[in-house]
């Protein structure tokens, strides 16, 4: 099934409301240090309830960490960026893609773009709108992958 990756977050509930979603979905969800709070954070365990326990987590201490697990797992690395030339609805996700996302303030960096096997976007309409929150993104790119690969119903 797709993992969801986020690169250095930085807002606790955003991250929490995606560990919700992930605890649901039975979807493995990868945290790249330096985080922007502690896990510990109370706002961080509100947003997430009390399904912690189900969320299929991984902390890495850096971009090379998550490189050499999805090396040895294998799968496409699918940056999810407003600079994506691709829809992310005219892609065709992968059971082993790793869906990326970057920074809430400043997105993905440029060393971890290139290392990407894909850019998508999710469009916007609006031009004076830069981004959608990083849970909506998350959760707009895994479940426009799970209804793809016919995991909607499981």
């Amino acid at each position: 099934m797709p993992q969801v990756v986020l690169y250095q977050p930085e807002i606790p509930p955003n991250t929490g409301n995606i560990a919700r979603t992930c605890a649901a979905t039975e979807t493995p969800l990868h945290l790249i240090e330096p985080l922007g709070f502690e896990l510990s954070d109370r706002y961080l365990k509100r947003a997430g309830l009390d399904y912690w326990p189900y969320v299929p987590l991984t902390i890495h201490p850096d971009w090379e960490s998550l490189q050499r697990q999805r090396q040895q797992q294998g799968g496409r690395l699918v940056a999810f960026t407003t600079k994506g030339d691709l829809n992310y609805l005219d892609f065709e996700f992968q059971e082993n893609d790793w869906l990326i996302y970057g920074r809430e303030t400043s997105g993905l960096p440029d060393d971890v773009m290139a290392s990407c096997d894909v850019w998508v976007r999710i469009p916007i309409t609006q031009p004076g709108v830069r981004s959608l929150n990083l849970s909506v993104s998350v959760s707009i790119g895994l479940f426009e992958a799970r209804r793809q690969l016919y995991y909607a119903g499981r």
